[in-house]
């Protein structure tokens, strides 16, 4: 196909979207809407950077600081304002629409066909726009950013989210702040979010208001078909498998169009892709091929050939949360 590096490029654009609503539906358990409207906001602020000269690499700082805010305002009003998390998202994600007009001045388009963007070096030396050697480029971006998530979630700060989401009564008794690790983590899963949106509208050559509509079925798509291949046993296996399946996402979609089916469709085919995703784990022999490993591993672990060494509290906790995991995989 000749049009896969470009469908590539675009899956690992999505890929850090992708690792943000990994943080919030696979590691605080929380459903976020709010990344439908901080990834515009992510759009809209670099593009305004851009335009008006700021540095590229600032822009995407700007982008982070934005999306940031809109996550804590939605870890605020479920923390501290007792609002069911998912009305909570809705509502950010409902106010976000209005205010990323008025960040790009009431223009539901800005164009950016004129300004130099962090991919300006790259197309210079007609390394990008459907090629593998663009693709080899971000897919290294990529993987740094993976390292420093897994890095992130193996420090103490780390542990607490994870712990938070797996048990938030335990992580509690253990003196670990929930509410503050809600509004932590989502921030930094609508930050990413964000900086996806600003790397997306430099990619594209435009800002536009409707650019992050459906932006949670893309990340949900990527983090489930994703670790249904690769599975989410460790830590790492689970980050990496979200940044593989956003790519793997626009693969199935780029095939979709190959064979026929209308631009108009691609938002029914993401749908079905999460649904499959989604059942296919259910499926009778895949849960028999998962007990059978399953049972292995324990067979392993009671002959002694597996070294369990002493935790502390939070870390056996969020040890417990990967084990978790484990049995979902």
């Amino acid at each position: 196909m000749t049009q896969l590096p470009g469908a590539t490029e675009l899956g690992l654009i999505y890929a850090v979207s992708a690792l943000g609503v990994y943080l919030t539906f696979r590691i605080l358990d929380f459903p976020d809407l709010t990344v439908d409207g901080s990834f515009t906001t992510g759009a809209a602020a670099g593009a305004v950077m851009v335009s008006q000269g700021v540095p590229p690499w600032i822009s995407l700082v700007v982008a982070f600081a934005a999306g940031a805010v809109a996550g804590s305002v939605t870890g605020l009003l479920h923390t501290k304002g007792k609002i069911n998390g998912l009305l909570a998202s809705i509502i950010v994600m409902i106010a976000l629409y209005s205010i990323n007009l008025h960040i790009m001045d009431n223009k539901a388009n800005l164009p950016l066909l004129l300004v130099d963007t962090v991919f300006t070096p790259l197309e210079a030396q007609g390394l990008l726009r459907n090629s593998w050697m663009g693709s080899l480029i971000l897919g290294l971006w990529v993987l740094l950013l993976c390292a420093v998530l897994v890095a992130f979630l193996h420090t103490r700060a780390g542990l607490s989210l994870r712990s938070t989401g797996d048990n938030e009564q335990m992580a509690g008794s253990f003196r670990v702040s929930t509410d503050g690790q809600k509004i932590i983590g989502l921030s930094l899963s609508n930050g990413m979010v964000a900086v996806s949106g600003a790397l997306m509208a430099q990619y594209n050559g435009a800002a536009d208001v409707t650019s992050g509509i459906g932006l949670i079925v893309i990340g949900l798509a990527s983090v489930i078909v994703g670790q249904a291949l690769f599975g989410q046993r460790h830590v790492w296996q689970a980050v990496v498998a979200a940044a593989a399946g956003a790519v793997i996402y626009r693969w199935v979609l780029q095939l979709a169009m190959a064979v026929g089916l209308p631009p108009q469709d691609l938002k029914l085919a993401s749908a079905v892709l999460v649904v499959a995703a989604l059942l296919l784990p259910r499926l009778s022999f895949i849960k028999q091929l998962r007990n059978n490993r399953a049972q292995r591993r324990r067979e392993e672990a009671l002959a002694g050939t597996i070294d369990v060494p002493t935790e502390q509290p939070a870390v056996a906790v969020a040890h417990g949360a990967e084990a978790k995991e484990s049995d979902r995989a």
